[in-house]
């Protein structure tokens, strides 16, 4: 007890020093936390869209879970009935375990199909041959409109089953209502006659009810589902053959902690109706969202690596905030840890009173460290780039036993970080904490072991080994899904930022000493003290010049860094549209149908295949509508054809031919500047100068070794080739990709072949007109470019109105949008914004405690410079001076360990964007904007310390130093 009231006591003496101590703990421990948190939040957020473009791609309901087994095989009717009814309340009940609310539960059963014959001769055409099958679903009333007839009886009438058919079925079957039929088999013990009575469709297209179409009965008399029961489950009647349980869960309410629930669930089905009542010709379990949920482990792995490499920076200026503070409270402690170990305490019992200290912060910041780290992870939601922000829906987070976990870490490496200075303190007597006190400590420990030379070297090694690997995936056209994301690209860059700053503060006391040497005759009094004081204490000037450095140079880093990552990201999208709007829209033709043709067996089909085929004749519709649609400022035709040939003398190649309006394709088409190496515009005009010129990529050029003046051969499969004249040679073209393609990915080489050499696309531009006119009339993409605020509901609304048929569409704006709230990107974004912010909150708080503790052990110096007669102001500039020589100093050390970081080490993020999809290249940005944000904010932290200073020196009293001095 009397340890702990010391320890209290102590605590209290140095309370302001325990406060930031306890916000250094307390921020740690939220940045650890809201990594778990964060990786929950946007991985819920990313799930449920992902579900939701799941149904809108596959038009099927993602919360669905189908089962199904035939059972016709199973020859002892008894044995058979019995497993179906087992298994109807066994599956009911496994509904409640998905950890879903359940939106219905229908069960289908159908028997074999027989055939059937009209009960008499007026009832049907006897010599049509028929087969059906009789088929229930549970509830099928509640979810079907009458179209045609009467809704059937529940139970037979004079021995007749009453039923309900789709129109398809009048169609194939080619019967009517009232129809009375008898079905044959020579296993049946009596007839069953069955007659439809009424014409069904789907009450509502949007139900989840029909999972399974209502097409799918196409040859089935769906009779009431009771009476199936009755009569042919357990009155075996009939052959019940096919039986299938349906599942509509609520997947808006699907949670990551129920994705284990959900799988574990089906798993059970599918073992049950395996092992129970399946055949080899079962389908256990089949749930769409299974595919899409599988894919979540390894998503949220990557995100945890991508989040903790993120995390780097800010951890090691949150080591060294702790590590700083944790030394200045030793240092003012020494003397009494000296006394202590001179009177008898072991130094096991110091570190424990230490420890209990470290304890009692760490219980604090273990309170309020999650609180803090939920509001950090809103923050993160709402980044939009390097400090910005965005109205963005907010994501849904919550404290988890992850979270917990990561905090109990966190202040387990921080208490450990903070007993660093307390067991080096531990080692030293009295004796010798006065010899040392005597002592000018000359080096650090950092520089003594040349921890910057090592951190530098490993820095430029790793440097070296992203240069190899980039230069492998460009060459060979790879995916970077092939190379992964690695997190050094992330952790490597803190390492340089952080070996730069020590190995330039290695070399800066000399430099000042180099300084105050040269003009040391005619220094003012101020600025030979400031010298003097700085280039003898330098050491004592390190933490917080590396805090500073390190601070800035992490905010242009990552300034630069996400700046880059967005506008990169932005412009590949920019670039792969090629327009606001790219659409195409139905084009009437004379093809044939895709299945004309297809059947097999017939003699002459081997003739037939050796005719030409008649080339497809399409006919164009209006282009007008497109240009007065609402909010369209421009409109262009562009015509693409992949597979298009050119030849030139004895040379081939297969080619992307594309035809423009040049006039049109200008003002609409969007192309970055310095793509080329002339303006986009005049490549146009040089173009629209000549019908028969066209363009070529160089890559074409070099293929075929055409130059410009040369005329070249382009056609196609099945139409005519024209001639053209090159007039020009580019090197990209809006939406087309210039960048090699791995013939490993291709037919041209095997697929395992990863070593196969890149083939280079190549692109051919021409007039569409000419074209058309002499190659072929086919169908062409419109591109939009739309008016800077216009609306693009109202757009879709007016294709509505006017009935345009639409057959694809992209619209780059929602592209834009869906990268900015891709998961990784959200990160990126957050957590360098985030970051940042909490390293000028640490840096100021340093700032501010390492300059207080100065002032305040300089007192007597500054009480003895003014009693000899220097001025206020004098002495003001003097520790201006100071500033510049640290802060100022420090923050130049940051610009420049942050420039170069930048232009070392943000090339290579685009590996992790797929650098052979990345077009136009990849291209470093450095906004001012960033820059005076940056410096505005160090400025300001700089600036009220320094009032902070001037104020606490103006209070201090000659007198009062000088009887200082005395004492």
């Amino acid at each position: 007890m009397a340890l702990f009231i010391m320890i209290l006591r102590k605590m209290a003496k140095n309370r302001w020093l325990e406060l930031c101590l306890l916000t250094g703990l307390v921020v740690s421990v939220a940045l650890s936390s809201s990594m778990p948190i964060y990786t929950h939040a946007i991985l819920q957020r990313l799930l449920i869209k992902d579900l939701e473009n799941l149904q809108l791609q596959t038009q099927k309901f993602p919360g669905a879970v189908n089962s199904f087994t035939y059972t016709g095989d199973v020859e002892d009717p008894s044995v058979k009935t019995q497993r179906l009814l087992q298994a109807d309340v066994y599956l009911e009940e496994q509904s409640k375990q998905f950890g879903l609310p359940v939106l219905l539960f229908s069960k289908a059963r159908s028997t074999s199909s027989y055939m059937i014959v009209p009960s008499g001769p007026a009832a049907a055409d006897p010599n049509v041959k028929r087969n059906a099958e009789i088929a229930a679903s549970s509830n099928l009333e509640e979810h079907v409109r009458l179209v045609d007839g009467r809704m059937p009886a529940k139970q037979q009438v004079n021995g007749v089953y009453e039923a309900m058919v789709t129109e398809q079925v009048l169609t194939e079957l080619k019967l009517v209502l009232g129809n009375e039929f008898t079905i044959e088999d020579e296993a049946l013990k009596e007839p069953v006659r069955i007659k439809p009575v009424a014409v069904i469709d789907r009450k509502d297209y949007s139900d989840v009810y029909w999972y399974n179409p209502i097409s799918n009965y196409k040859s089935s008399f769906l009779i009431d589902y009771d009476l199936f029961e009755q009569d042919i489950v357990k009155g075996n009647k009939l052959n019940a053959a096919s039986n299938t349980w349906f599942y509509a869960l609520d997947y808006s309410q699907m949670k990551l902690e129920t994705i284990p629930v959900f799988t574990a669930t089906t798993e059970v089905i599918k073992d049950y109706i395996q092992n129970h009542i399946g055949s080899s010709w079962s389908n256990p379990v089949n749930a769409p969202a299974l595919q899409t949920l599988a894919a979540y482990y390894d998503k949220e792995k990557k995100l945890k690596l991508m989040l903790w490499s993120l995390h780097v920076p800010v951890m090691i200026l949150l080591a060294f905030y702790l590590f700083m503070v944790a030394n200045l409270i030793t240092e003012r402690q020494k003397t009494e840890i000296a006394v202590l170990r001179s009177r008898g305490a072991s130094r096991l019992q110091i570190l424990m009173s230490y420890l209990l200290e470290g304890v009692l912060l760490g219980l604090v910041a273990l309170a309020l460290g999650p609180l803090l780290g939920l509001q950090l992870t809103r923050i993160l939601g709402a980044s939009n780039g390097f400090l910005e922000f965005v109205q963005r829906a907010s994501v849904d987070v919550k404290l988890n036993r992850e979270a917990y976990k990561y905090a109990w870490v966190a202040v387990g490496a921080s208490v450990i970080m903070i007993l660093i200075p307390v067991f080096h303190a531990t080692r030293v007597s009295i004796v010798g904490h006065k010899q040392a006190m005597a002592r000018q400590q000359r080096m650090t420990f950092l520089h003594k072991s040349f921890i910057d030379v090592i951190l530098l070297g490993i820095s430029l090694y790793l440097l070296q080994s992203f240069h190899r690997r980039m230069s492998d995936l460009v060459a060979l056209g790879l995916d970077s899904a092939d190379l992964k994301i690695d997190p050094l690209l992330f952790v490597v860059p803190a390492l340089f930022m952080l070996s730069m700053g020590l190995l330039i503060l290695r070399v800066y006391p000399v430099l000042i000493q180099l300084v105050y040497r040269l003009g040391r005759r005619w220094w003012p009094p101020y600025l030979y003290s400031a010298l003097l004081q700085v280039g003898r204490s330098a050491n004592q000037y390190q933490f917080i010049m590396l805090f500073l450095a390190l601070t800035l140079a992490t905010g242009i880093f990552s300034a630069s860094a996400a700046r880059t990552m967005n506008q990169n990201i932005s412009d590949k999208i920019q670039y792969k549209t090629g327009a606001d709007i790219v659409l195409q829209s139905s084009w009437e033709n004379d093809a044939p149908p895709p299945d004309m043709g297809m059947g097999g067996g017939s003699p002459g089909e081997s003739e037939a295949s050796l005719k030409p085929k008649k080339k497809v004749q399409y006919k164009e519709p209006p282009f007008l509508p497109f240009a007065q649609l609402p909010g369209v400022e421009s409109t262009a035709r562009v015509f693409t054809k992949p597979d298009a040939g050119v030849n030139f003398g004895k040379e081939g190649a297969v080619v992307q031919l594309m035809g423009i309006d040049t006039d049109d394709f200008g003002r609409t088409a969007w192309l970055r500047e310095g793509l080329l190496d002339h303006h986009f515009n005049e490549y146009l005009n040089l173009l629209a100068s000549n019908p028969k010129a066209v363009l070529i990529s160089k890559s074409a050029s070099e293929k075929l070794g055409a130059k410009i003046g040369d005329v070249v051969q382009i056609g196609w499969k099945d139409a005519q080739s024209a001639q053209f004249h090159v007039y020009g040679i580019i090197d990209y073209w809006p939406s087309w990709n210039p960048n090699p393609v791995s013939l490993s990915k291709t037919k041209i080489a095997p697929a395992d072949n990863k070593n196969a050499k890149a083939a280079y696309p190549m692109l051919v531009i021409g007039h569409l007109p000419y074209i058309q006119n002499n190659i072929g009339l086919e169908p062409y993409d419109v591109w939009l470019k739309l008016q800077p605020h216009a609306s693009i509901q109202t757009l879709y609304d007016a294709m509505e109105q006017k009935k345009l048929k639409i057959t694809k569409l992209t619209d780059r704006k929602l592209e834009l949008i869906n990268s900015q709230n891709d998961p990784f990107q959200l990160a990126i974004n957050g957590v360098m914004t985030l970051g940042f912010l909490i390293g000028i909150l640490i840096s100021f708080i340093g700032f501010l405690i390492y300059w207080t503790l100065s002032l305040s052990g300089r007192i007597l110096q500054f009480g003895v410079l003014r009693a000899m007669g220097i001025s206020f102001k004098q002495i003001i500039g003097m520790l201006i001076t100071e500033q510049l020589l640290t802060s100022g100093a420090a923050v130049l050390i940051g610009v420049l360990s942050g420039q170069i970081t930048s232009n070392l080490f943000v090339p290579f993020f685009q590996l992790s964007f797929d650098p052979s999809t990345q077009v136009p290249p990849f291209q470093i940005i450095f906004d001012p904007s960033d820059r005076i944000k940056l410096y505005v904010i160090v400025s300001l932290m700089i600036i009220v310390g320094l009032m902070i200073l001037g104020t606490m020196l103006s209070r201090i009293k000659i007198h009062q130093a000088v009887k200082l001095g005395e004492d």
